[in-house]
């Protein structure tokens, strides 16, 4: 007993019995200790061998990892479990580990410890990850992947179009690319490689004076040599052949476009926001490629439209006659995918300048490809209530 007393009077009161230095120092090494250990305990779990300790991760989704570009390729570099799930800031990755302390009490009581549970739970683990992208502006894919350093020359001239894009509304990764290292959860259809199948039943030849529809985004030139980009054209959006000259056909692009800033947006009709495609802002600024109309106020909300014609040069592919051939894809792609949380609202159920919002909070739970969105989204403007007589 006079050994505990004796204890407590020398912790309650150290200063009386240790030095005012030996208290510095042992309170430093003491924060070191605890600090090494705390820190080592941190980056012990933020390891893939720790990923997948369970089965539930090392038998799903690890199994497909390896299947991936994220596991092996011609770089030779691997991204990990951490590199993708775990936030690099301390902060961040602090909560990040706390939030995740859910799945320790999941794993106890078996709330996926089967396939078929797995599956079953897939569509919502994977959309609390995709909402965690999309907040933070899909901060791990940049830790590794910036749009500054990205070489757009040796890409793919799609890719181009889609990647330059998104640069310059620095973008969130996961909105185009859901399912690039793990499967999608089942029913969550996929147009990759659909519209290509479409894209060949394009017409061959086009003839001078005759209008078109083009298949998907397409780039747009400002020369027949179809080096100097001008911008791109949208999906269904109507063009006149005014020349054609071996792989390039120059096209003329009736539109409207907002006169506020660069005007760098063109749209189908005045006041509707139908996109048909964008210009870059050089081509945007410059008369040497548009000829400009009258101009009009819209008067819901006072912005100024300008009608233009736009001339501009593309590749000789991709063109269809019949925009009901668009349609009849579209509007199979947006019954089958976009009815997978809940019934799609009808086609007329929203005007043309509201489609685009609630489209894009669709999205979340599908997986389209950057030029199936486009085609649906102006199916869904062009039978919108402001075409439709039985309007809701």
């Amino acid at each position: 007993m006079k050994l505990i007393k004796r204890f407590w009077q020398i912790v309650s009161k150290p200063s009386v019995h240790l030095s005012f230095g030996l208290l510095t120092m042992g309170g430093f090494l003491a924060g070191i200790i605890f600090w090494g250990g705390f820190n080592t305990a941190l980056e012990a779990t933020n390891t893939e061998e720790f990923c997948i300790g369970c089965h539930e991760m090392s038998d799903n989704v690890y199994v497909e990892l390896q299947e991936t570009v994220h596991w092996q390729n011609r770089s030779g570099v691997r991204a990990t479990c951490p590199d993708c799930h775990v936030p690099h800031n301390w902060t961040d990755k602090i909560a990040r580990k706390m939030q995740a302390s859910k799945e320790v009490w999941s794993a106890v009581f078996g709330n996926i410890d089967t396939r078929e549970k797995f599956l079953a739970k897939r569509g919502e683990l994977a959309q609390h990850e995709w909402d965690r992208f999309t907040a933070n502006n899909s901060l791990e894919c940049k830790n590794c992947h910036n749009y500054n350093s990205m070489d757009f020359s040796i890409m793919s001239e799609r890719a181009q179009v889609q990647m330059k894009m998104a640069a310059e509304r620095d973008q969130s990764c996961i909105d185009c690319h859901k399912g690039i290292a793990h499967n999608l959860p089942d029913n969550m259809d996929s147009g990759e490689g659909t519209l290509a199948k479409l894209e060949a039943l394009a017409t061959s030849g086009y003839d001078k004076g005759q209008s078109y529809y083009s298949v998907r985004q397409l780039p747009l030139f400002t020369d027949k040599t179809l080096t100097t980009e001008a911008g791109q054209l949208n999906a269904a959006t109507k063009v006149t052949v005014l020349t054609v000259e071996g792989d390039a056909v120059q096209v003329e692009i009736d539109a409207w476009r907002k006169t506020k800033g660069f005007g760098r947006v063109m749209f189908e009709d005045f006041a509707m926001n139908i996109n048909d495609g964008f210009l870059t802002k050089e081509v945007a600024q410059s008369d040497d490629y548009m000829e400009k109309g009258e101009s009009k106020v819209d008067d819901l909300t006072g912005l100024p439209w300008q009608k233009v014609s736009v001339k501009l040069w593309m590749r000789n592919s991709s063109l269809t006659e019949s925009r009901d051939t668009l349609w009849t894809f579209a509007k199979t792609t947006y019954d089958s995918s976009c009815s997978v949380c809940h019934t799609q609202p009808a086609e007329n159920h929203f005007d043309t300048n509201t489609w685009p919002g609630m489209f894009n909070g669709m999205l979340s739970f599908v997986n389209l490809d950057g030029d199936t969105q486009a085609l649906v989204l102006k199916y869904l403007q062009k039978h919108s209530s402001d075409f439709s007589d039985e309007a809701h």
